[in-house]
């Protein structure tokens, strides 16, 4: 019967789900006559809006790409390559290949996101060209699927804000919130540590549960993921001056040395702050010492950059969403000002925590950015919240859920990990749609009970 399920959202979701590109373009029209409907503002207003927003995500769009970049060429220097045959070599069968991953994965993106959707993607290439009979799509989706935990996480955008800037927590909770919160109250609260732990110990039994039968199976030809061959070198007497610079160690020692040398500052003085940009930096400046020299790393890096178009053209389109979602009319209501209050509007003490995770969920389709999901909700739920009795770090933290939840079926973050796999969505998002089922049951549970 599971299988069965299974099988029908697949084939739902190969039939009907639009190429990402299309998907934000049908929500960008969504959004923008939901937005003149909802909010009374006129057509000229929500294309300002959208302007407005179209640029405001350059930097994460240019963090996100080089995650993508610069994770896949580092897993491409000879070292890491062992290391990750070595790790999938333990699998035999397609079974132990996606429990694996779904767990490395979990593991990973509860440590932190960009690590985890990498490593994922990565370690299921791997798993691919060893284990055989293995279903290319579930495991790349079994990858994914680790992402459910990242905001329950140590890198959660929300839960770590709470905890950083009282003046900053202030001003986006329109003062309901004046005191920083600990992340003793959030990540490592019990309830958040019950779901977390449910969910990366669970997870990887539903994604081996979904695993098609030998007839069904997509298989890929493990040549297909193979790095191409690095090109014979040019012999030492016949190389030009540029090109004995370019296959000589030395300058890739001396930048490597640099990149160490502030990623261990950077620690030493921020504690664990393992964010976006020390991430990037981290695989670059390990990806150019273990590839010894300048051309294999430019060699490595050219192959990689071919998966991040979906990235260049997307996130723009996201960041006009989010202009038109967050744009206020006269009185400053927005459309999703409104969509939260939907649910402010109907819920108790003990369902408020619930409803929030809910309506998270749906505003994460139009605004699938942490940050700026905390931006859109906080003014609103936290001020409902403390009113109905809830704690602060519960709303916080069932808002972050929220904005995890759907990722499953939003392509929006799916991007790095279907570029290092040259798939596309619809690949996979069938079976992600019964991670998203099973994952919302788990949470709302755990939510309305503790």
């Amino acid at each position: 019967m599971f299988k069965k399920i299974t099988n029908g959202c697949v084939a739902l979701v190969q039939r009907y789900l639009p190429d990402p590109f299309l998907f934000a373009a049908i929500l960008t029209i969504l959004v923008f006559i939901l937005g003149i409907i909802a909010t009374g503002q006129g057509p000229l207003q929500m294309v300002v809006h959208w302007g407005n927003g179209f640029w405001s995500l350059l930097l994460f769009s240019m963090q996100m790409a080089l995650v993508l970049v610069t994770g896949h060429t580092l897993a491409s220097a000879p070292v890491i390559k062992r290391g990750l045959s070595k790790l999938a070599s333990f699998c035999k069968t397609p079974g132990q290949a996606i429990l694996a991953v779904s767990l490395v994965s979990g593991i990973a993106c509860w440590i932190n996101w960009g690590f985890g959707l990498v490593v994922g993607a990565l370690y299921a290439r791997e798993l691919a060209r060893q284990v055989k009979g293995v279903d290319y799509r579930l495991l790349i989706a079994a990858a994914y699927s680790g992402f459910l935990v990242w905001h329950g996480g140590i890198s959660g955008s929300i839960p770590l804000s709470l905890a950083t800037d009282a003046q900053e927590l202030a001003k986006v909770t329109s003062g309901a919130v004046t005191e920083i919160i600990p992340t003793t109250q959030t990540i490592f609260a019990p309830f958040n540590l019950i779901i977390s732990a449910i969910l990366i110990i669970t997870l990887p039994l539903i994604n081996k549960a979904m695993h098609p039968t030998p007839d069904k199976v997509f298989a890929v030809d493990p040549e297909l993921l193979t790095e191409p061959e690095e090109e014979t070198a040019v012999a030492k007497e016949n190389m030009t001056p540029a090109e004995k610079m370019e296959n000589s160690p030395v300058l890739s020692m001396i930048i490597g040395l640099l990149g160490l040398s502030y990623i261990v500052y950077h620690f030493s003085t921020k504690g664990f702050d393992l964010n976006l940009n020390i991430v990037n930096l981290i695989f670059l400046t390990l990806g150019i010492i273990l590839h010894i020299t300048p051309r294999r790393y430019l060699n490595a890096l050219g192959e990689a950059a071919k998966g991040t178009g979906g990235i260049i053209l997307q996130f723009p389109f996201y960041a006009g969403i989010m202009g038109m979602m967050t744009g206020g009319n006269a009185e400053g209501v927005s459309l999703a000002g409104q969509m939260s209050e939907m649910f402010v509007a109907i819920s108790t003490p003990k369902t408020f925590p619930l409803f929030s995770f809910w309506s998270a969920g749906l505003v994460n389709f139009f605004v699938p950015s942490g940050g700026g999901q905390w931006t859109v909700q906080a003014p609103i739920m936290m001020p409902a919240g403390l009113d109905i009795g809830v704690p602060a770090a519960k709303t916080a933290m069932s808002i972050a859920w929220g904005d995890a939840w759907t990722n499953m079926i939003q392509p929006f973050w799916a991007l790095p990990a279907l570029g290092i796999a040259k798939l596309g969505a619809r690949d996979i998002m069938g079976y992600c749609l019964i991670d998203l089922i099973y994952s919302g049951l788990v949470i709302s549970a755990v939510l309305l009970i503790f």
